[in-house]
């Protein structure tokens, strides 16, 4: 009974018989119960009595139920919310659930059966939610937050963020140089919101000419325009009740931006070619490698539009500024690397490491993970080496890596010793570092598996051994 106790409701009604009865049959089942007369009242009782669900009547003096529920999509963690209606008509009670967020909608006269479950179902939507949350505050501060990694400073300030901004409806402008992750973090915000259960909209500014921009953003109807031979919708319709990513928002048309700023004002999409506007529930998300607030200086860029697209600004740091994440971002990115190439890939030579620390990442995070997966691909198996790495890693730091570490002895050959000498100690020397794998020394000497092995029998030696 203790842990049912646990459980809070918050009844919301105006009529004070109905939301004494309400109130009675849910402490009844042993829940903890709080009552509000109408919406104002619940919201300031909300952070004190912290419900796990909400009950309310729909329409009630002052603040209604209608307004209640907007008011509570504004508010990170928000409980769910049962609606109270007495509409008798299937169509408006779902456009409440759909339209306005709430978790479901029971008609009165109250069926107590029908109403406990529903009651059982919205609380325990809403502890997993807090369970998940509490897990994603636990991961995060060990360097974990979705599909981003990194407990550096500069990545835990970006998780914070993205946890207290995620769960809102506002506008967020994610800024960072190119490969640092600005899609992933978009994805992550959604997720994260109350909107991952629609659709999730990408839509790339700089990869589309301009004529085309309008009509992929806003869609256009039949004739439209010439080649228009359909109607079509448009990256604002088709993120509906979801999240729309503008990428590259810098490269957008100043002519365009005046029209986003529009859709960004009152929520309404007009399609080329439509003599009326849709009305539609789209969380818009930007993205640029570029600085907004320098484009505005310039004049590429609309001042009002920039403030009004970066109600939260997430800036990303690039990977030169937070070294200390590469270790863990390459286990992470190795085991995503093995499963997608059926590799086994079990770790980095030390000096691999050394590499990969020195170098100036200019290509971020996503030039990470195409040196690592170039890797993964060479080596197949167990350790990677820096055979395996790019020369444009290796050139300056693998010899003295390699001579520091002792991993592989110098060469040296005295003058006059031939062509023929020369090519077989050092294919020799070769086979003893790689501990006789024929395949890998191949790879390190640059020739093919089958002119090591007319070499070897030119020696005297089984290439089979």
């Amino acid at each position: 009974m203790d842990s049912e106790r646990r459980r809070r409701v918050l009844i919301v009604d105006d009529e004070a018989n109905q939301r004494s009865a309400v109130a009675r049959m849910v402490e009844h089942w042993g829940f903890a119960v709080e009552t509000a007369a109408d919406g104002q009242e619940a919201l300031d009782k909300l952070p004190l009595f912290e419900p796990h669900a909400i009950v309310t009547d729909v329409m009630m003096p002052g603040m209604d139920g209608m307004e209640l529920l907007r008011r509570l999509g504004e508010i990170a963690g928000a409980p769910p919310v049962i609606v109270l209606t007495a509409f008798g008509s299937m169509d408006a009670a779902l456009t409440t659930v759909h339209e306005h967020g709430a978790f479901w909608f029971v008609e009165k006269p109250i069926r107590p059966r029908a109403f406990r479950v529903l009651l059982d179902r919205a609380v325990a939507h809403h502890r997993l939610s807090e369970d998940k949350e509490r897990l994603e505050r636990q991961l995060s501060s060990r360097g974990v937050l979705g599909r981003l990694v990194g407990s550096s400073p500069a990545m835990q300030k970006v998780f914070f963020l993205l946890r207290q901004a995620a769960p809102s409806n506002a506008n967020i402008l994610i800024t960072g140089e190119s490969g640092t992750g600005k899609e992933i973090v978009a994805r992550l915000i959604h997720e994260l919101s109350r909107r991952s259960g629609g659709p999730f909209v990408a839509m790339n500014c700089a990869a589309l000419p301009e004529s085309l921009i309008e009509s992929e953003l806003f869609g256009h109807e039949k004739g439209a325009f010439t080649g228009a031979i359909t109607a079509r919708q448009g990256c604002f319709e088709l993120a509906n009740t979801g999240t729309l990513l503008l990428d590259e928002i810098g490269d957008m048309p100043l002519a365009l931006q005046a029209k986003l700023l529009r859709v960004l004002e009152d929520g309404r999409v007009r399609r080329l070619g439509a003599a009326r506007e849709i009305q539609l529930d789209v969380r818009l998300l930007a993205s640029t490698n570029r600085d907004p607030q320098q484009m505005v200086a310039e004049g590429r860029f609309r001042e009002d539009l920039f403030y009004r697209l970066g109600v939260i600004a997430v800036v990303l740091p690039p990977l030169r500024d937070r070294r200390e994440d590469i270790p863990a971002l390459a286990e992470a990115i190795l085991t995503e690397l093995n499963q997608k190439h059926h590799t086994r890939i079990t770790s980095l030579d030390p000096a691999v490491f050394q590499a990969l620390e020195h170098h100036s990442w200019p290509g971020n995070v996503r030039e990470l993970r195409n040196v690592l997966e170039r890797a993964v691909v060479l080596a197949g198996e167990g350790e990677i080496r820096l055979e395996h790495l790019p020369q444009s890693l290796t050139g300056a730091t693998a010899e003295p890596a390699r001579r520091t570490l002792g991993l592989i002895p110098s060469v040296s050959f005295n003058v006059g010793a031939t062509l023929e000498q020369a090519e077989r100690e050092l294919i020799e020397i070769t086979l003893a570092y790689t501990k006789n794998n024929r395949t890998r020394a191949a790879e390190i000497l640059g020739i093919n598996q089958k002119t090591l092995y007319n070499k070897l029998k030119e020696y005297g030696q089984d290439p089979g051994e």
